[in-house]
């Protein structure tokens, strides 16, 4: 009796064992398909180039094969242009985009020798709760900041357009260039700025550097200065049309200066004299708000 007892024993425990062995693959290949991020499905040409357009400047482009051909549209460092690179390839192909700000997309294509659609717009896209989710790549340049939440925040204060800080501006040639806001989240200094072009002549940016200097040296020839490099701005370097304004907001590390320094944020432009600088003080620095003074919508 005692042996058939633990004979019955041993038979239910290897019969378990079984069946957690052949139940594990199920269950990974179960959870890797619950993280899976759904394809868009789109068709391309050979005689027409699609465009598309992505909420934030392109970081990375992968195609899946030869049969395409893909790469940024001059002065816009948001749009994809893509073709069929031969004709009528009959097998599907893919590519993938990753965007600066951190989201992930794919594309299944097919050949069609004309397409219903030639231009898409994923702004529109990823408004969509479903195309949200699980497609989010993290940069290490952020730290532990989301991109898209870095993303949001910064359009958040451009159209919130507050102005906390009414001292620091910079106005000659018809330009005016101030700071409106500093404001800090995780570790990240957000600076906000307005452009306001009062002539006729379209203010074309060449570049913005923010820079700390020594307030000693700022009248000599040679001057030690440190760069301070934003990680992200919320939008790209265009011109400011005439009699029109632009806003902008910068991400960067955050950092301090003493008391015999000063942070310089100089906007360039381009073929052009009608350059501004803006100087920050340390108490400046010091006084910048947290984003939760904002009641921005942190999600």
């Amino acid at each position: 009796m005692k042996a058939i007892l633990k004979s019955t024993i041993m038979l239910v425990l290897l019969t378990g064992l079984c069946i957690h062995s052949h139940a594990q693959p199920v269950s990974n290949t179960t959870a890797l398909r619950l993280g899976q991020v759904a394809p868009y499905r789109m068709e391309v040409t050979y005689n027409k180039t699609t465009h598309l357009i992505f909420p934030a400047a392109i970081r990375y482009v992968d195609l899946g094969s030869d049969e395409l051909v893909a790469g940024k549209a001059d002065d816009a460092e948001n749009v994809l242009r893509v073709k069929a690179a031969v004709r009528d390839f009959s097998e599907e192909t893919n590519f993938s985009v990753i965007t600066d700000d951190g989201r992930f997309y794919n594309f299944d294509v097919l050949y069609s020798p004309y397409p219903s659609i030639l231009n898409y717009d994923l702004m529109k896209m990823q408004r969509s709760a479903d195309r949200e989710r699980g497609n989010e790549v993290l940069f290490t340049d952020l730290g532990k900041s989301a991109p898209s939440l870095a993303q949001l925040l910064m359009e958040t204060i451009c159209k919130q357009n507050k102005r906390d800080i009414k001292h620091i501006g910079s106005r000659s040639y018809g330009i005016g260039y101030t700071l409106k806001g500093i404001y800090i989240h995780e570790g990240k200094f957000y600076f906000f700025t307005e452009l306001r072009n009062k002539t006729n002549v379209p203010f074309r940016v060449d570049f913005v550097r923010f820079k700390v200097v020594d307030k000693k040296v700022l009248k000599r020839s040679v001057i030690q200065e440190r760069t301070q490099t934003p990680l992200r701005q919320y939008r790209p370097n265009t011109p400011v049309a005439g009699k029109a304004s632009g806003r902008n907001v910068f991400l960067l590390d955050l950092f301090s200066i003493t008391g015999d320094q000063v942070l310089l944020i100089e906007i360039c432009e381009q073929n052009g004299g009608r350059h501004q600088v803006l100087r920050v003080e340390q108490a400046d620095l010091e006084k910048a708000k947290l984003v939760s003074y904002m009641h921005l919508k942190i999600r």
